[in-house]
């Protein structure tokens, strides 16, 4: 089989080398892929948001099945464009990846079909949001309604924090047109849990649970990023919870998302707050999180193209989902100066003995030569018995890997390892 996967960091690294355990796989393409997935797909220069050539690309190369990761290419509609020629793919259709494309939509949805959500508002006239701030209980959420790269969520502890955020997204566009709608919303607190999720709009099937770590510097300090790192499981969301979430989140979204017309193949992704009232959304994501991908593909012990076919054909019922009893832990080495102001171009080493626990993110390659080319530059994953060893095993492989101006953060998972000890 001849695999295309649209996309190009770290998330899109892990799925490549899950696929590619698949005996059937003989040539898998990844647009545009980077420096680091070159090891492991041929890379071909197209944009993940150039749909017109990505479907050019897999006609005139015969491909057999595609995989869009990214959540602008689905929201775009990548997958309708190739499906409209023949090729069959992993991912929702345009209608569906609404469900991450617009915030108000989700928000919407949830309200509609009493999901348990943080309480909001939408505003598109700034004025109106700024004075609903003089009397809005603080600290207060304030998220722009279209994609923002992970990032289009400010978190404001004071009144004036968020009244600052509101004119960062509507006036000065920070996130450009995707602040042109807002939605702010009741801050809540608790564990945050992300479970990805496979469904084929019939069945959805959970994976394992996973702890991101989204701020920049150690003890959850910092600028908001990508994601610094992740464990999975995560200790917090219990058989109790994980029984709760299905009854409550999972199958109800499942089915208001048929209910609206909007049946949603592919990976539904589901961030979580387990509140001291239940657990409740966060978000939704229309696609495998990243770097929550990076360490729960390694845990997956079913075949991962067969499960991604058995969802694209609607059987995943009949479809084995396994998941090993095992921890993992990733840790995400950055450059210094991320989310915000960083250097590029700096030649990486990462010894070939590790070259299976690493997922490239932001590289390039130069005369046969790795140089960093992004904020995220890789994940370093370790797979073990125990979490605390998981931890200790991917520091392990992070102490093995260089470049100049290498950072990370040094407490991935130490609030898991907590949680476990208690």
């Amino acid at each position: 089989m001849k695999i295309l996967v649209v996309g190009g960091g770290g998330r899109e690294h892990a799925i490549i080398k899950k696929i590619k355990e698949n005996k059937s796989v003989e040539q898998v393409f990844a647009l545009p892929g980077n420096g680091g997935i070159a090891k492991d797909a041929t890379c071909v220069a197209i944009s993940a948001t150039d749909i017109p050539a990505i479907v050019n690309f897999a006609t005139q190369n015969k491909i057999d099945y595609a995989i869009v990761a990214p959540d602008d290419p689905l929201v775009l509609g990548a997958v309708d464009a190739l499906e409209e020629k023949g090729i069959p793919c992993f991912g929702p259709n345009a209608n569906a990846a609404i469900i991450e494309g617009s915030k108000v939509f989700s928000k919407n949805l949830m309200k509609k079909y009493n999901i348990p959500t943080a309480e909001y508002e939408v505003f598109d006239n700034m004025e109106k949001a700024l004075e609903y701030l003089e009397t809005a209980p603080i600290p207060t959420v304030v998220k722009a309604d279209g994609l923002a790269l992970g990032k289009g969520v400010i978190i404001a502890q004071t009144r004036n924090e968020a009244k600052a955020a509101v004119v960062s997204i509507m006036k000065d566009k920070m996130f450009g047109k995707s602040g042109d709608h807002i939605v702010i919303e009741e801050f809540l607190t608790g564990p945050e849990v992300s479970v990805l999720s496979f469904t084929d709009g019939k069945t959805v099937v959970p994976m394992i649970s996973s702890m991101d770590h989204k701020r920049a510097g150690d003890n959850d300090t910092g600028l908001n990023t990508g994601g610094m790192g992740t464990v999975a499981p995560n200790p917090y969301y219990t058989e109790d919870i994980a029984k709760q979430c299905m009854e409550t989140i999972f199958i109800p979204t499942m089915n208001a998302m048929n209910s609206e017309g909007r049946s949603f193949k592919g990976c539904l992704y589901f961030g979580l707050m387990l509140t001291p009232n239940g657990p409740k959304v966060i978000e939704y994501n229309c696609r495998f999180g990243d770097p929550e991908t990076q360490v729960v593909l390694p845990l997956l012990e079913s075949d991962l193209l067969t499960v991604m076919q058995a969802v694209t054909n609607g059987e995943l019922s009949k479809t084995e989902v396994k998941f090993s009893n095992k921890n993992a832990c990733c840790v995400i080495m950055a450059s210094k100066g991320y989310p915000a102001s960083y250097e590029k171009g700096f030649e990486m080493t990462i010894p070939e003995s590790i070259n299976n626990s690493v997922y490239v993110a932001g590289a390039t390659l130069k005369d046969e030569k790795l140089l960093t080319n992004g904020g995220r530059v890789l994940g370093a994953t370790a797979v073990a018995n125990t979490l605390e060893q998981a931890i200790d095993e991917a520091y392990k492989l992070v102490g093995q890997i260089s470049f100049d101006n290498a950072y990370y953060r040094k407490d991935i998972g130490a609030k898991a390892l907590k949680a476990v000890k208690n």
